[in-house]
């Protein structure tokens, strides 16, 4: 029985870890915000002294603008990675 060698992964140059490692904590924050403004959603709807209304004003516009922003940044990301490779010879 003979063994197949590995194939070892290409090393990423700088520039790629520098882009994995943007994108990690866009998606990071991103969810962290998520979260924060999903809880202050739920506590706002319990609390007898918070009018529904008033909350859904004021967190609304934050929270498009807030997932727009950081969807826009990380499609970006992920779309200008490939655009500096030699595409393939024919």
């Amino acid at each position: 029985m003979t063994r197949k060698p590995i194939p070892k992964k290409p090393a990423m140059d700088t520039k790629d870890k520098l882009t994995l490692w943007v994108t990690l904590m866009v998606s990071t924050t991103l969810c962290i915000s998520v979260l924060a403004m999903v809880i202050s959603f739920m506590l706002g709807l319990w609390a007898k002294e918070v009018d529904n209304a008033e909350i859904f004003k004021m967190i609304s516009p934050a929270f498009s603008t807030l997932i727009g922003g950081m969807i826009g940044f990380l499609s970006g990301i992920k779309l200008m990675q490939n655009e500096d490779k030699p595409k393939c010879k024919e």
